[in-house]
């Protein structure tokens, strides 16, 4: 008996360790789950949680300071952030708070303290990646022997920057990287590395406490008045001056686009057929078509739209057709009194951040264009859940919008084959289609960022599945 009670102690202190460890670890994933925001709910604005304390610092020797400037709009520039956090990860560098752009078109000034939550992305991040707000004033951003300018190769690996970019670093202290679009790869990226993106995507990139509390109030008012849809309309002027689509636009509009195209020297494409772009389904399509569009989807007159778009091309004149099908059409400005949009407005970049908060948390989502704010808000959407995302097929929908119109075919029909063509085009879980030395065909890594998904262990080691929607 007396042999047996020391055993008896030891097998009760193992289960009582066993328990906390099991606590513990249950903890870390309810941590873990709040961290990257996988809880799932109904879309919509939620109160804040409790800031969860910041993670320990990485230690690491830093090999530089990478600086970078962003190019492009919103959205653009937010998958450039989180791809250079990865690259600065990767290297052991120091990175230096991004700078925004403010050469594009929409000449916006805006800082990236001005969008987002400065001190949020630093300590987040921590350990992971060293930021800084400023370079030291040791470095002077004109002296050629500590600082190298320099743009990235296009869609690289991690073998480009190991063995490119990290070696300049014995020579400089400081690489700025003046351009940064699309400069890591979509796929063929270690796990670790994609997890970093997403982490920087989905929880370090957090608007400031103003965009966001005006973002959730549009949201709160759009719910009040029931389930709405998030229409990214691009029917904004840089669009269909950049891409050359002038389909339903008079001469005059035409040609002021075009003069418009010749005035930005890095708008490369000057000529452009519009009339074969549009069947290729390359343009972003009009509010003549969205509206025929939706009606065949099903969406009825009464439905509540939020358009989350620039201004309009036209204004209210090309809105109208739509106005007329879907009365209940309804934009930011109408939604909310002068005084609290007057510090976003002449801030485009700030502009798109409201529009970002309503599209990740409609009820429906359908961009007319599958540019960057489309791709992102469909990569946020499946991340919150898979919520309903419509990816229409343009060019399948020109071609039978023109045999309506040319009453080749009755409404019946078009609305069955709208219908037909879409049965597969709703976002649902799926691997990111991979094409050897095309990199610019495959899908985009911010559209399904499958390995920070639930589903991810679906695509582990897929070299080459095609992506069904």
């Amino acid at each position: 008996m007396a042999r047996s009670r020391p055993r008896f102690w030891l097998v009760a202190g193992c289960v009582a360790l066993l328990l906390w460890a099991s606590v513990a670890q249950l903890v870390a994933v309810g941590r873990l789950l709040a961290l990257f925001g996988l809880a799932g709910g109904a879309p919509g604005p939620s109160p804040p949680p409790s800031s969860p304390p910041p993670p320990p610092p990485r230690i690491y020797k830093s090999n530089g300071y990478l600086k970078i400037s962003c190019n492009g709009g919103l959205n653009q520039m937010r998958s450039e952030i989180c791809d250079m956090v990865a690259v600065a990860r990767l290297l052991n560098l120091t990175m230096v708070v991004p700078e925004l752009d403010k050469r594009s078109f929409w000449a916006d000034q805006s800082n990236f303290g001005d969008i987002f939550d400065v001190r949020h992305f630093i300590t987040s991040l921590r350990d992971e990646v060293r930021i800084v707000k400023r370079l030291p004033k040791r470095f002077s951003p004109t002296d050629s022997s500590t600082t190298l300018d320099m743009s990235p190769v296009s869609w690289s690996d991690e073998k480009y920057y190991l063995h490119q970019i990290s070696p300049l670093f014995s020579k400089y202290k400081v690489i700025h990287f003046n351009k940064t679009d699309a400069r890591l790869a979509n796929n063929g990226i270690s796990t670790e590395l994609q997890l970093v993106r997403c982490r920087v995507n989905f929880h370090a990139l957090k608007f400031t406490p103003q965009i966001e509390a005006l973002g959730n109030k549009l949201v709160q008012k759009l719910r009040d008045k029931g389930s709405f849809v998030a229409l990214h309309l691009r029917y904004e002027m840089d669009m269909l001056a950049f891409s050359g689509c002038n389909h339903g636009l008079n001469p005059e509009e035409a040609e002021e686009l075009k003069r418009m195209r010749y005035a930005y020297p890095w708008w490369r494409d000057k000529e452009i057929d519009s009339k074969t772009k549009r069947s290729e389904g390359l343009c972003p399509l009009t509010p003549e078509e969205t509206s025929l569009v939706l009606k065949a989807l099903g969406f009825e007159k009464d439905t509540l739209i939020y358009i989350a778009a620039g201004e309009i091309y036209g204004g209210e004149k090309r809105l109208k057709p739509l106005r007329a099908a879907f009365p209940k059409l309804v934009r930011k400005e109408m939604l909310l009194d002068s005084e609290p949009l007057r510090q976003f407005q002449n801030h485009s970049s700030q502009m798109a951040a409201l529009d970002f908060i309503v599209s990740t948390a409609s009820d429906v989502f359908l961009p007319t264009f599958d540019g960057n704010m489309a791709k992102l808000v469909e990569g946020h959407r499946r991340f919150l859940g898979f919520r309903k995302s419509v990816l229409p097929d343009r060019r399948k929908l020109v071609e039978l919008i023109d045999l309506y119109n040319n009453k080749t075919i009755s409404w019946e029909n078009f609305t069955f084959s709208v219908q037909e063509v879409h049965r597969g085009r709703v976002v649902q879980p799926s691997c990111r289609r991979k094409l050897e030395n095309k990199p610019k065909e495959e899908d985009y890594f911010y559209a399904n960022p499958h390995e920070c998904l639930a589903n991810s262990s679906l695509c582990s080691g897929s070299k080459d599945t095609v992506t069904v929607r």
